[in-house]
């Protein structure tokens, strides 16, 4: 059977820490024999200028003429 998990207040203070100013991600929280042993934190940055610059780049070299050899 699963052993309780146990969380003291510094547990819970390192967990708001990793979950405060996240915009977008995700926080894990790593558990063994019933003690959280690590938190990991994976934070996303979207960019949303209209148009990535990958599209521009392929969008400018579908317009360069292309050589004939």
């Amino acid at each position: 059977m699963a052993k309780p998990v146990e969380v003291d207040d510094r547990w819970l203070s390192r967990i708001a820490e990793q979950v405060n100013g996240l915009e977008y991600g995700e926080v894990n929280i790593v558990v063994h024999d019933g003690r959280i042993v690590q938190i990991e934190r994976k934070e996303r940055r979207r960019y949303d200028d209209g148009t990535s610059s990958v599209q521009r780049t392929l969008h400018t070299e579908e317009k360069k003429p292309r050589k004939q050899g």
